[in-house]
């Protein structure tokens, strides 16, 4: 175990970043905590200044290249280091299965058997970052108490050195990575185990954590086909063009996180198959190298002149790819961008922007401080000569790594509104058309190599698509928005003498539509229903029924009347679709309601003393079924100060409970609210429903009370 001692808590880090004679502070506690538990790799995040963001400071065991995704991360992300610091609390990721069910964006890149423990760097009062380590997948899927003891108390000993560093204004910087002790030779086993390998008939090479050759017997040089000397420091797919495809390099990853052997066979050109056998261990892979024999699977080569994308820019692109999946909105596209891509690629401004009539339009922006530098752009013509504009039209992404790049093709007041200092605009193309432009700003300047270049063009295709379901979620939720705005009242008369409170709450997620409905209408005739299904020819046959409804209030039938009226008329309009509903009219001179129920939950009660009762009114089938049904009136007193609580279905069903238990649980709820405004009553009933499950089902509320 590597001691962590008390010299270390005096002078853990040099003033002003670091230099001369400072101290690995991180590096000495994240290994100290890896062999406290024997983990084989692990990492420490410090958060940024403004404390949004957590940036990786130093890893252990591993490859940074294995975590490129996670570099830096919004604390809001949905991944276990983030969620350690917002909980403060050790998060515990017990293999594969559980991973990709908690945390699907890591698992579509590490695809790999192995656990994982996050826990917060914190004082009581302070958030310095977060650790995590991780163990092969052969760990327990539990982690031990002994396990979670050490790593707490490791991590508030780092927390309370971080602390002390600060108040003596010693700055923390990011350390060298620690990748494992590197191997020993110039003794005599050592000679002898080379000479062992020499004569060794089949190839044997050994690779450190990053992939690079620290040594490989003539073997092996012999059937790869190249010098020994050209493949030492030099991982193997970078050394040969036909092993230069990311499904092997991935197989090295497996064997390295899961610390569990793998095997891959591969086309040596023109005809010589070879198989590679890896073997890992904390320190590196031992690979084994022979002639494949038998049967050799079918596999692709792709031809020396074919380079595919290296592993981290396809983990990236995956990374962020299952992000924007979690976008409906184009305010959420927006949001993602901001707070999980801009981080990922070291950004510090986002400007996203769209075509609409032939004119430019900022869809929305994040980190500039001042909005007009980026508001001036919306509505300026497409034919305008912006590099924003310019990359909509063409569809070609531009990437300017200084001011000066920038200001030697655009004019300076359009180049450079915004202190920024290096760009990347990049197409947002959908369907083969360019629907809009990502702007990503940097506020230093900023060398794009080829292999960042690669993951930000193809990251805007990505968008491309999160924005393009966005943009035609956000007119089908306008659409539906005005659909049921105009079926529904827009607001419930006022009836002198008569307090009324309604609410009403879709079930269909996506549309917020469907068809439950209520009205209250001057004659003080009231009714609540519900028309099955939940979609927009739910809505529309609604409309139709609460027109019908109006129409035969309208003309002076009586509550039970109106119900045998209205259904004669949905069996009329052939519509395959039942519904229920309860109709009431307030005989208000004589303190009581009269209500005709079709197929309908019974309303309830409270009186003026605060008891609650289920209306037991009799009925009739529902709406729909039987031209010939009867729908009687019962007739209930309703006084001063009572309240009569209308409700459809959606405000008591619960899967996997009874309907009455459901029913008795809303009457108790009623009963133990205390009096106070209906509008009050109304959000707290609504509430109640909507905090103790899943809403599935539409919800409609009608709250009516005589006043005192």
């Amino acid at each position: 175990m590597v001691p962590l001692s008390d010299p270390l808590a005096s002078g853990v880090t040099a003033p002003d970043g670091g230099g001369e004679g400072s101290h690995p502070l991180l590096s000495l506690a994240l290994a100290g905590m890896m062999s406290d538990v024997q983990a084989h790799s692990g990492a420490v995040y410090l958060v940024s200044p403004d404390k949004k963001v957590l940036e990786m400071a130093v890893m252990a065991g591993l490859p940074r290249a294995f975590a490129a995704p996670w570099e830096r991360v919004w604390v809001g992300s949905p991944i276990p280091v983030a969620e350690a610091v917002r909980g403060r609390e050790l998060i515990w990721v017990a293999g594969e299965e559980d991973m990709a069910r908690r945390y699907p964006r890591i698992a579509v890149v590490l695809p790999y058997p192995f656990t994982l423990a996050a826990l917060p760097v914190a004082t009581t009062d302070t958030v310095y970052g977060a650790v995590f380590v991780t163990w092969p997948g052969s760990h327990p899927p539990e982690i031990s108490s002994t396990e979670r003891g050490r790593l707490t108390a490791a991590c508030d000993r780092l927390a309370l050195r971080l602390a002390r560093a600060a108040e003596q204004g010693r700055s923390v910087v990011p350390e060298a990575d620690f990748l494992g002790p590197s191997a020993v030779t110039g003794t005599t086993r050592a000679i002898e185990a080379v000479h062992m390998l020499a004569r060794m008939p089949d190839g044997m090479c050994s690779l450190d954590v990053n992939g690079r050759v620290t040594y490989a017997n003539p073997a092996a040089g012999e059937l790869l086909g190249i010098p020994v000397a050209r493949l030492l420091g030099n991982p193997l797919w970078s050394a040969l063009s036909w092993l230069d495809n990311p499904v092997y390099e991935d197989r090295y990853r497996a064997a390295l996180i899961s610390q569990h052997a793998t095997t891959f066979v591969a086309l040596r050109p023109p005809q010589d198959w070879l198989m590679f056998q890896l073997h890992p261990s904390r320190s590196g892979v031992s690979v084994h190298i022979s002639p494949a024999r038998g049967t050799v699977r079918e596999m692709t080569y792709d031809a020396p002149s074919q380079h595919p994308a290296g592993l981290v820019a396809i983990s990236h692109i995956l990374n962020l790819a299952s992000a924007l999946t979690e976008a409906v909105g184009v305010s959420d596209v927006i949001e993602l961008v901001a707070d999980e891509i801009m981080p990922a690629v070291g950004g510090r401004g986002l400007v996203m922007l769209a075509s609409e009539a032939g004119r430019l339009r900022v869809l929305g922006q994040r980190g500039y401080p001042n909005p007009a530098l980026v508001e001036r752009f919306d509505g300026m013509s497409l034919a305008a000569r912006t590099p924003g504009a310019h990359t909509l039209a063409t569809g070609v992404p531009s990437f300017f790594e200084s001011r000066a790049q920038l200001e030697h093709i655009y004019p300076e007041r359009f180049a450079t509104p915004d202190g920024m200092a290096a760009w990347a605009y990049l197409p947002l193309i959908a369907s083969g058309r360019p629907v809009g432009t990502c702007v990503l700003s940097y506020s230093e300047p900023h060398h794009f190599s080829t292999d960042e270049r690669a993951v930000l063009t193809s990251l805007g295709g990505l968008i491309a698509q999160a924005l393009e379901r966005a943009r035609l979620y956000d007119t089908k939720h306008r659409l539906a928005h005005g659909l049921q705005s105009a079926l529904l009242p827009n607001s419930l008369p006022t009836l002198p003498g008569l307090e009324v409170a309604a609410r009403y709450l879709p079930g269909t997620q996506g549309m917020d539509i469907g068809g439950d409905f209520y009205d209250l209408m001057r004659t003080g005739d009231a009714v609540i229903g519900d028309v099955q299904g939940h979609n927009v020819t739910a809505a529309g046959l609604m409309g139709q029924v609460r027109t019908a409804v109006r129409a035969f209030t309208a003309v002076g039938l009586p509550p039970g009347r109106v119900m045998e009226s209205t259904n004669r008329l949905l069996i009329d309009l052939d519509a395959d679709l039942l519904a229920s509903c309860v109709y009431l009219h307030l005989d208000r001179p004589a303190g009581r309601a009269l209500l005709a129920r079709a197929g309908h939950p019974q309303p309830l009660l409270r009186d003026p003393d605060g008891q609650v009762f289920v209306l037991d009114l009799a009925g009739g089938p529902l709406l729909g079924v039987d031209p010939s049904a009867a729908y009687p009136t019962t007739a209930v007193p309703l006084p001063p100060g009572s309240v009569l609580v209308l409700y459809t279905d959606g405000l008591i069903e619960v899967p996997g409970v009874d309907i009455d238990d459901a029913l008795a649980d809303l009457a108790a709820l009623l009963a133990s609210t205390p009096d106070q405004p209906l509008e009050a009553l109304a959000d707290s009933l609504i509430g109640h429903a909507t905090r103790s499950r899943e809403r599935s089902d539409d919800t409609a509320l009608l709250l009516l009370r005589p006043e005192r």
